[in-house]
């Protein structure tokens, strides 16, 4: 069952599926993807910014949950994870738009073409999710795409934003309950 670390997972996730359809057609070395902030970008070439996690109205759970025959586990909270991907290029400044704009376009097809992230991308504790994260690129006005990037110190690059969701994160609280085991009837005249 998923847990917190699933949001870290999820990163990683986005990060393997990339690196899977890109490495070593566009970008030389798997190290080249990763999770990043703009403005501690290191010497990656294609950037994965989680820049926001909103709660997730679509499912709302109130019931609780069987661990057991004698454990309720409380409601799992679900979250919606914002991402940022941007291509970084040091090639030659003719030829760096050309290269980003290739890449961006690159993680653009890859993405389109996975809109559910299935557990097994997850790895071994997040094969069973029951509800697979879709993948839904955001339509985001210029001016929305500049204040996000006004929290890094960078000028503006060219981005794509994503949401994934729902993501699901198990609650831990967990209380024990009492199964009837016998009962006790008794009959009488008013």
């Amino acid at each position: 069952m998923p847990n917190y670390n699933i949001v870290s997972e999820t990163g990683e996730a986005l990060v393997k599926l990339l690196r899977e359809g890109m490495v070593p057609d566009l970008i030389p070395n798997s190290e080249g993807i990763g999770v990043c902030h703009p403005s501690d970008r290191g010497d990656i070439s294609l950037g994965i910014c989680l820049y926001d996690i909103k709660r997730n109205t679509d499912i709302i759970q109130n019931d609780r949950i069987a661990v057991g025959t004698d454990k309720l586990r409380s409601p799992s909270s679900f979250i919606d994870l914002y991402y940022m991907i941007t291509a970084y290029s040091s090639s030659d400044i003719k030829f760096r738009m050309l290269e980003e704009s290739k890449l961006i376009g690159r993680a653009i097809q890859l993405l389109e073409g996975t809109t559910v992230l299935k557990g097994e991308v997850f790895g071994k504790p997040f094969t069973d999710l029951r509800y697979p994260p879709k993948i839904e690129m955001l339509d985001l006005e210029t001016e929305e795409k500049h204040r996000i990037w006004n929290s890094s110190e960078n000028p503006y690059k060219l981005s794509v934003f994503y949401k994934v969701y729902p993501i699901e994160i198990e609650s831990e609280k967990i209380t024990g309950i009492t199964r009837v085991t016998e009962t006790d009837i008794t009959v009488g005249q008013i």
